[in-house]
């Protein structure tokens, strides 16, 4: 059963209490180590300064509370979610999915923009994030359980046909999402396709042998050499193994020993924003280089605060990353397949692995646009909304006349 939700009050006292007792850890002396060894005091003092004077959380209550809240049990757990129609009787259903450290609130930019350009929006607090129950029992928290959870939510909607937009976790889960609902999947849009390279299987040495032999020379020369410089991150990226690549130190940590990291997240609020700044610091596009500032122009503090906040207040942080930790033996399962429905990938400038043009095409059957843009970063619907809209409107008018042309 659906049941209306309205986003509740913060405990002020209790977190204000937390932020003017607070002890901040040693660190190397020197402006030389900038961002090296994690998010910075510097840029943690100034983020608790705003947190504690600057910062509403009431106005960003008022603003989350405008749209149309809901929860429904699915699998057993309460889910989370915004489902604001539009008044166009043709309008097309689409579902936003966020992922890690984001909340349903990374979508607040377009849920009225893409309403109003007649679609039906719905976004989701993932298992475990925001509002939603968390999984409490081992193997209950994969992607593919939460790609089913995300189906059935549409179709308890009435949307027997939807178009798909995931980021991050949330590109994963739609992906899987639209590839095992065929029949209900219009279209799926990310800027993190999850495929694999041209791997030297019998079927791709027959039908792609030029594609293997270029990914095979890149594990010699090196990805950059053979297909450019923005498929050099390819070389070092890894899932959990710092030693080849420093930047999977926090998916390490979080798929490896979940547990101990949780007590400083869950207890201080210091720690949680520490967390999460970094992140937000790294994964996003700055146009310069030098690290004065912890966010770039395009993600306000007021935007970050409002996502710390959330999981502060509904202490989700500890359940929102067991993600990685069940992913590790997830894994072990997934295998190469090729991607039928519709889909279109759009490329932002700070995206941290970019997988070649002829990757994309051979694991996916029906590429039907792909964008690079030159500036943006990995929460694209926060630093370059209007792109992402343009994007996922375009893809839309795609797919309606790849539509009409069939019924000819």
């Amino acid at each position: 059963m659906i049941e209306k939700f309205l986003v509740p009050e913060l405990d002020k006292e209790y977190l204000a209490l937390k932020l003017n007792n607070i002890r901040y850890p040693s660190e190397y002396e020197g402006p030389s180590v900038g961002w090296k060894c994690g998010t910075p005091a510097w840029a943690v003092k100034d983020m608790i300064e705003a947190w504690k004077t600057t910062y509403s959380w009431e106005t960003s209550r008022a603003e989350i509370n405008s749209w149309h809240h809901y929860k429904t049990l699915i699998h057993g757990l309460n889910i989370h979610f915004i489902h604001e129609t539009s008044a166009d009787p043709k309008a097309t259903a689409i579902i936003l999915i966020h992922g890690w450290p984001s909340t349903f609130y990374e979508f607040h930019k377009m849920i009225e923009p893409l309403r109003d350009q007649a679609f039906h929006v719905v976004v989701p607090s993932l298992p475990g994030y925001g509002f939603s129950d968390p999984p409490k029992r081992p193997g209950e928290g994969t992607t593919a359980q939460f790609s089913e959870i995300m189906h059935k939510l549409m179709t308890e909607l009435g949307y027997n046909k939807y178009m798909v937009y995931g980021t991050d976790w949330g590109a994963t889960i739609g992906q899987q999402m639209s590839q095992n609902n065929p029949a209900h999947a219009l279209g799926f849009i990310t800027n993190m396709p999850a495929i694999f390279p041209p791997l030297p299987t019998l079927s791709n040495i027959l039908h792609y042998p030029l594609q293997v032999s270029k990914f095979l020379l890149s594990l010699v020369v090196g990805s950059g050499k053979v297909y450019g410089p923005e498929a050099a991150a390819l070389e070092t990226f890894t899932f959990a193994n710092v030693d080849v690549n420093q930047d999977a130190a926090y998916r390490a940590i979080q798929s490896a020993r979940p547990y101990t990291l949780a007590f400083g997240l869950t207890d201080s609020p210091v720690g949680l924003l520490g967390w999460m700044l970094e992140p937000y610091h790294a994964w996003t596009y700055h146009p310069s280089e030098e690290a004065i500032h912890s966010l770039p122009d395009t993600v306000t503090t007021d935007e970050f605060l409002t996502q710390v906040t959330l999981y502060w207040m509904t202490n989700t942080m500890a359940s929102s990353y067991r993600i990685y930790h069940e992913f590790v033996a997830e894994m072990k399962t997934i295998k190469p397949f090729k991607f039928t429905v519709p889909f279109a990938v759009s490329y932002f400038k700070k995206e941290a692995v970019k997988f070649p043009r002829e990757w994309l095409e051979i694991s996916i059957t029906n590429l039907i646009q792909l964008k690079n843009h030159d500036k943006g970063g990995h929460f694209p619907a926060l630093e370059q909304t209007d792109l992402l809209l343009e994007d996922i409107l375009e893809f839309r008018s795609t797919l309606e006349t790849n539509s009409k042309k069939k019924d000819i």
